[in-house]
C-alpha cells in the first residue's frame, strides 16, 4: 500500500521538514478551503506552529480517495476549484444516459425489450400487429393456410387439428416476441422454436438500435473514388475497406449498413468488370451470361475520351445507362444517397434509375399528389433530375406491361439497358397472377433480367414458373445461388413470426432466347 505521503506534492514534504527540524522559525500555515492550498510566510507565535502540525498531522492521517491536485504558482495567489475530471473509455457504454422525448436513449447493452414493454411506441404498435393477425404455429391448431414451402411451420399442422386456430398472445422471455397463444404451447414446442429464437433477439436488438437515438457513423457514404483505387468486391468486407467507408467494428453496425447498401451494390456486384460472378467453375454465370454482360460492361467502363471542362475538352457523351427496377416497393424510398454508390462505381457513366410498379411510392408521402397525367407526362412520372450529375431517377405509379404496350421505352439496347427485380415473387400464389402479363415482354426485349430471392426455395419456385410460363424462351443467365452482397441483417414477417427472412439473400439471371442465324452453303 503506498503511503500517504506519496499523495502530498513536493513543496509541502519540504515545508513539513522545516517545521520539524526548525522550530524556531515562524512558519505560518493556513488551513486551504476544499480545493484550495496556499502558503504563506509570517511572524507569529510557537503556539499556532505546534498546532499546524498537528493539522498536517491529522490531514495526513485520513483516508485518501481521491487524489487532488493543485499547482502552486507565486506566493499569494491560489488555484481555481476546478472539478476533477474523469476519463472513460471509449464507446456508448461508458457514456452518460442522456434523455430526449422524455425517454433515455438505449446504449448497447440495454437494447433488449420485450416488444410489448418496448420504449419506443412503434414497436409496441407492432407488437399489437402481430398479436391480432398471427397464429400460433403449435401443431395443435387447424392449418390457416396453404404451406407455402416444406419448411413452413403450417406444413407441421393438420387440417383438422385437436384445436381451433388463436393467435399469438405469449412473448418468448428469451427473444421478446410474441410467438405463441399461451405459455403451455411455447413450453411444448420450445425445441421447434430453438432453431429461430438466436436470430429474433436479433431481430429485436436491431429493431431497438435503429430507435435507440444513437448517431450513426455506418450511414455516413464515401464520395467519388480515384480510378486508379481499385474496387474488391471478393464479400462486404473488402468492399467496404477498398471503397474507404468508415471503419466498422460492431457486428450491429454492420447489419445496419448492409441492409441499404444492398441494393445498389448488388447490382454494381453483377454488372462491375471486377464482379466475383465469373464464367469459371462455381463462379455461376453461364455462356449467355457473359454475352449478355460484356456488352453491358462494354458501355459501363468506357476508354478515356481526352474531355475535360473547358470548351476543347467537349467529346460526344454515350447515353445513360438505363436501370429499369420492375416491382419497385422499398428500394424506391431508399435515401438517395444510397443509391449514389452506384455511381461512384461506375465514374464514366450516367445512370437513369426508373422504378416501375404500383407501390412504388410507398412511404414517401411527402411526395404526394402525384404529378398530373398530361400530353407532356401521360403517366404521371415523378422525376429527380438534380440528385448528381451521373444519375437520375425517374418513378412509374403503373404496372410495366402498361408501359410496355404504350411503347414508352422503345428502342430497348442489350448495351445500355437492363431489368432488375427485387423480390419479385414470381412463383409465389398470392403474385404470380400480376407477372404473367410482364414476363413474356421482358423477354421480347432480350434485355438481362436480373432477380433476387429471399431464399433458396423462392428462387428455385420462381424459376420453375417462368419456365412453366414462357416454355423454352428463356436463356439462364445466372444460376440461382446467394447472393455476396445480400443483407446481414434479418427481418421479420409481422404476420407470422416464424417467417424470417434477409433482404436479396439469393440472385440469379435470365434473358430471352436469342436465334442465332445460320447460312446453308449452296450446293
Amino acid at each position: 500500500m503506498r503511503s500517504p505521503a506519496s499523495y502530498t506534492c513536493r513543496r509541502c514534504l519540504s515545508t513539513l521538514k522545516i517545521v520539524f527540524k526548525v522550530r524556531q522559525q515562524p512558519i505560518l500555515t493556513r488551513q486551504p478551503a476544499p480545493g484550495r492550498r496556499s502558503i504563506s510566510t509570517a511572524p507569529d507565535k510557537s503556539s499556532r506552529i505546534s498546532s499546524n502540525v498537528r493539522t498536517k498531522q491529522q490531514e495526513l492521517q485520513r483516508p485518501f480517495t481521491r487524489r487532488r491536485v493543485s499547482f502552486l504558482s507565486q506566493q499569494g495567489e491560489t488555484v481555481k476549484n476546478e472539478p476533477p475530471e474523469y476519463r472513460s473509455p471509449g464507446g456508448l457504454a461508458s457514456t452518460i444516459v442522456p434523455e430526449t422525448e422524455r425517454r433515455p436513449l438505449l446504449l448497447p447493452n440495454n437494447l433488449f425489450h420485450s416488444f410489448s414493454s418496448s420504449p419506443s411506441p412503434e414497436i409496441r404498435r407492432r407488437a399489437a400487429f402481430i398479436k391480432q393477425n398471427a397464429y400460433c404455429p403449435h401443431p395443435d391448431h387447424h392449418q390457416t393456410r396453404l404451406p407455402t414451402n416444406p419448411d413452413d411451420p403450417e406444413a407441421r399442422k393438420s387440417v383438422q387439428g385437436n384445436s381451433p386456430p388463436v393467435h399469438v398472445k405469449f412473448e418468448c422471455p428469451d427473444c421478446g416476441i410474441p410467438v405463441s397463444c399461451s405459455e403451455e404451447h411455447w413450453a411444448d414446442d420450445y425445441e421447434a422454436h430453438l432453431e429461430i429464437c438466436d436470430t429474433l433477439r436479433e431481430i429485436n436488438e436491431d429493431d431497438h438500435d435503429l430507435r435507440s437515438g444513437r448517431f450513426f457513423p455506418e450511414f455516413e457514404y464515401p464520395g467519388d473514388q480515384i480510378e486508379e483505387a481499385m474496387v474488391n468486391m471478393t464479400n462486404w468486407d473488402t468492399f467496404l475497406f477498398s471503397r474507404e467507408f468508415r471503419a466498422i467494428n460492431d457486428e450491429r453496425s454492420l447489419r445496419q449498413a448492409t441492409r441499404l447498401l444492398t441494393y445498389p451494390v448488388t447490382i454494381g456486384s453483377v454488372l462491375h468488370e471486377l464482379s466475383p460472378y465469373s464464367i469459371k467453375k462455381g463462379g455461376r454465370l453461364t455462356v449467355e451470361g457473359l454475352k449478355s454482360l460484356s456488352a453491358l460492361r462494354y458501355s459501363l467502363h468506357p476508354p478515356k475520351s481526352g474531355g475535360g471542362a473547358d470548351i476543347k475538352g467537349l467529346r460526344p457523351t454515350p447515353p445513360p445507362m438505363r436501370i429499369f427496377i420492375l416491382g419497385a416497393r422499398a428500394e424506391s424510398s431508399l435515401p438517395r444517397e444510397v443509391w449514389v454508390q452506384l455511381t461512384h462505381l461506375f465514374p464514366r457513366v450516367a445512370f437513369h434509375l426508373i422504378f416501375i410498379g404500383p407501390e412504388s411510392m410507398a412511404n414517401r408521402d411527402s411526395e404526394f399528389p402525384l404529378p398530373a397525367r398530361t400530353p407532356e407526362n401521360p403517366f404521371g412520372a415523378i422525376v429527380e433530375d438534380r440528385l448528381t450529375n451521373s444519375l437520375k431517377i425517374s418513378t412509374f405509379v403503373e404496372y410495366y406491361h402498361t408501359l410496355h404496350k404504350a411503347g414508352h421505352f422503345y428502342p430497348y439496347d442489350p448495351y445500355f439497358d437492363c431489368f432488375m427485380l427485387f423480390h419479385p415473387g414470381l412463383g409465389h400464389p398470392a403474385s404470380s397472377h400480376e407477372w404473367e402479363e410482364t414476363i413474356p415482354q421482358l423477354l421480347e426485349t432480350k434485355v438481362p433480367v436480373l432477380v433476387t430471392g429471399y431464399t433458396q426455395y423462392d428462387m428455385e419456385r420462381d424459376i420453375d414458373w417462368v419456365k412453366k410460363t414462357v416454355g423454352g424462351e428463356m436463356d439462364l443467365l445466372m444460376e440461382p445461388g446467394e447472393n455476396r452482397f445480400r443483407s446481414l441483417r434479418w427481418d421479420l414477417n409481422d404476420l407470422d413470426p416464424q417467417d424470417i427472412s434477409c433482404g436479396n439473400w439469393g440472385i440469379w439471371g435470365f434473358r430471352g432466347k436469342r436465334y442465332e442465324t445460320t447460312r446453308k452453303d449452296a450446293e
